[in-house]
């Protein structure tokens, strides 16, 4: 079964208030068997013109995994914390490619 990919870009307004959101959001990916590949860092844009402020990158274990993690309540309380405190918070989920046999 392929693992699976949360992609985002955000730009965060109020760091401050973000920070809940932060310290709740970690452990709902852990909880749905996810971890962060990307979490913030150096970036840059080599081509296009896409000009992401901050970027993350998660992988879970399935799609079903992710798409669990992203409708259960433990994200569902972190993504309240969230609410108001980005100019905007852009998500996709992406099926990876099969694990070589």
């Amino acid at each position: 079964m392929p693992v699976a990919y949360l992609i985002v870009e955000m730009h965060i307004t109020d760091p401050e208030r973000y920070k809940a959101y932060m310290a709740q959001a970690p452990a709902a990916v852990r909880a749905a068997g996810g971890e962060y590949l990307v979490r913030g860092g150096r970036h840059e844009t080599l081509e296009g013109d896409w000009k992401p402020h901050r970027v993350a990158m998660l992988r879970f274990p399935s799609y079903e995994a992710a798409r669990a993690f992203y409708d259960g309540e433990m994200y569902k309380a972190a993504r309240a914390h969230r609410a108001g405190t980005t100019e905007y918070f852009n998500m996709v989920l992406v099926e990876g490619v099969p694990a070589p046999v």
